[in-house]
């Protein structure tokens, strides 16, 4: 695989992977397509400009660890482990069968390439938490990313973890938020006001970066700097848009977990590879 891409790289990739998440969805027949497009292009960023990790060598020990703890967003997860070759893409069209590497959640049992089975909201980034605690009694440099999402932000697991991390200066551990503003039940505003969002964070101690979850050099540059602070854990703000890339799903929480039909998907595509 090739790392280090440009923006303009990294935009021509994610338009394929969108093609990808899409057609799985489809063929599952279930599957969560708005959250994992509007992922899509965080993972990406991690994965080829970011993360130190080794598709050969999936258990390197100085690899960096990904945690997505917004499980349900696996196909993004599924579509960039495959590209990055960690197993066949033959593997893409079975998600969630029966017996397949690719069920709806992470397993770290079954999908190379996963380090923490997830799904079960709230939970991710406390693994993180932990795991970066781990790394840093043991005097390793190893950097943890979790993704979380902003409907995640109502289980109270989540604020734990924000309390815990800043206590333990677990400098080498960034979260990032997807701020799609959108959850299974509608506008997060509605379901549970989340915001102050960013001044929340501060106040647990955070180093908090806003960006543009869509904008590749404005991402690389919230990486980065998150890198350089060497006191507090890093929360990245991405404010993204659910469904992104498609027309008639941007921004509507129906596709939340709402596979396109055929033609829908026919229409996706067309869109996407204009």
């Amino acid at each position: 695989m090739k790392r280090n891409l440009s923006p303009v790289e990294l935009s021509k990739l994610s338009k394929k992977l969108r093609c990808d998440i899409l057609c799985m969805i489809c063929e599952a027949g279930s599957g969560h397509p708005g959250g994992s497009l509007s992922a899509i292009d965080i993972l990406l960023v991690l994965y080829y400009n970011i993360m130190k990790h080794d598709p050969q060598n999936p258990a390197w020990i100085e690899r960096d660890r990904f945690i997505l703890s917004k499980g349900h967003a696996a196909p993004a997860l599924y579509s960039v482990l495959a590209e990055c070759g960690y197993f066949d893409k033959s593997h893409l069209s079975t998600l969630r069968n029966i017996g397949s590497i690719l069920q709806g959640h992470p397993d770290k049992k079954l999908t190379p390439g996963v380090e923490v089975s997830s799904g079960s909201l709230g939970n991710g980034l406390s693994i993180a938490s932990g795991l970066t605690l781990s790394f840093k009694l043991d005097k390793k440099e190893n950097h943890v990313f979790c993704l979380i999402g902003d409907g995640e932000c109502d289980e109270g697991l989540i604020w734990e973890a924000a309390m815990f991390a800043p206590h333990y200066r677990l400098n080498n551990l960034t979260a990032i938020l997807d701020r799609n503003g959108l959850q299974i039940d509608g506008k997060t505003e509605a379901v549970m006001g989340l915001e102050p969002l960013a001044d929340k964070w501060r106040a647990f101690n955070w180093n908090v970066i806003e960006v543009n979850g869509h904008d590749y050099s404005a991402l690389l540059k919230a990486f980065e700097d998150s890198k350089k602070n060497t006191t507090k854990p890093t929360i990245i703000i991405a404010s993204t848009i659910k469904g992104r890339g498609v027309s008639y799903m941007e921004g509507i929480k129906e596709f939340h977990g709402k596979p396109p039909s055929k033609i829908e998907l026919e229409q996706a595509l067309k869109e996407l590879e204009a």
